[in-house]
């Protein structure tokens, strides 16, 4: 994959989640089984070690298993962006070292965290990413991990210098995305803007963004690439169409009680997974709790009432 076509990547690139056997140790026979489902709905790049990847919860070497699988298991076939998120920039360089190593096509990093140093700290590391690499770099900005909204600003004048190709906007700030896409149309559109909000895709395309990067992807991949080739045919019916079901589907992650956040997201896909015979457990990295008893079957429902089983 040239870093021309990774440049331009559009379409639905799912944030790939990661099985994991009993022992929570890396599931590659479902992953395997994962990626050639995904590759065979027609989705148009693959999203590691992201979230959804759990990149926040892997170790060096966990991160270079799944690199690994990735790039062997694809073969090509797709252009593979790497998640290299950590706390700050020396650490992410590192993991931009084992990406590249790997032989993944594009970069995904987040603004540093934990020691925080404002905007002009946040911009200098994206530097300090492009100027370690020759692979293509794009912004991933998700406030509500990091505790900083990548501004519009600061994301054209990275583009402008040719820092970033490309954004994942997981901001939730729906009036910042319209901006950036109109900043970037009015600007020639140097970069591919891609929104991370399965619920809300179709405004996401109204607003001119390049694709979708929907962890709700990894459960129905087939409904997300039906919604991106009616986009392609101006069909906005059944972009809506697509739009309306896929909404009722994120019901997953809402249905189950006493579970939250990365348990309740990244859990109900697993669990919906599990359920498709996808993967072989729901198992989670500690110290979340994998989904069981009622939660399980308030999955089940909501997939057999959206018709997925």
């Amino acid at each position: 994959m040239s870093n021309a076509s990774i440049a331009n990547l559009s379409g639905v690139v799912p944030p790939v989640i990661v099985p994991l056997n009993e022992d929570r140790s890396f599931d590659r026979e479902s992953y395997a089984t994962h990626l050639e489902r995904l590759i065979a709905a027609g989705v148009h790049g693959l999203f590691i070690l992201g979230s959804s990847g759990e990149v926040a919860f892997s170790t060096r070497e966990r991160r270079q298993e799944i690199l690994e699988a990735t790039v062997s298991i694809v073969d090509g076939r797709l252009p593979v962006l790497a998640g290299v998120v950590d706390t700050q920039t020396e650490r992410v360089l590192e993991h931009v070292r084992d990406a590249e190593a790997a032989g993944v096509d594009g970069l995904v990093a987040t603004a540093p965290f934990y020691a925080l140093g404002g905007l002009e700290v946040v911009e200098a590391h994206f530097r300090a990413i492009a100027e370690a690499t020759n692979l293509p770099l794009y912004a991933y900005d998700i406030p509500v991990c990091v505790n900083v909204k990548l501004p519009v600003d600061m994301l054209m004048r990275l583009a402008a210098d040719g820092v970033i190709a490309g954004v994942k906007d997981s901001s939730g700030d729906d009036v910042a995305f319209r901006w950036l896409c109109q900043a970037n149309e009015d600007a020639g559109h140097p970069l591919r803007i891609f929104t991370g909000h399965e619920v809300v895709v179709d405004g996401a395309y109204l607003s001119g963004a390049d694709g979708s990067v929907p962890g709700l992807g990894n459960v129905d991949p087939d409904a997300y690439v039906r919604q991106w080739n009616a986009y392609q045919n101006n069909d906005w019916e059944t972009v809506r169409t697509e739009q309306d079901r896929i909404a009722r589907l994120m019901h997953i992650v809402t249905v189950t009680s006493g579970v939250s956040g990365f348990g309740a997201g990244i859990g109900g896909f697993k669990t919906a997974l599990q359920m498709l015979n996808v993967i072989k457990t729901n198992q989670m990295p500690l110290p979340v709790a994998r989904m069981e008893g009622d939660n399980v079957e308030a999955v089940r429902k909501v997939l057999q009432d959206t018709d997925l089983i």
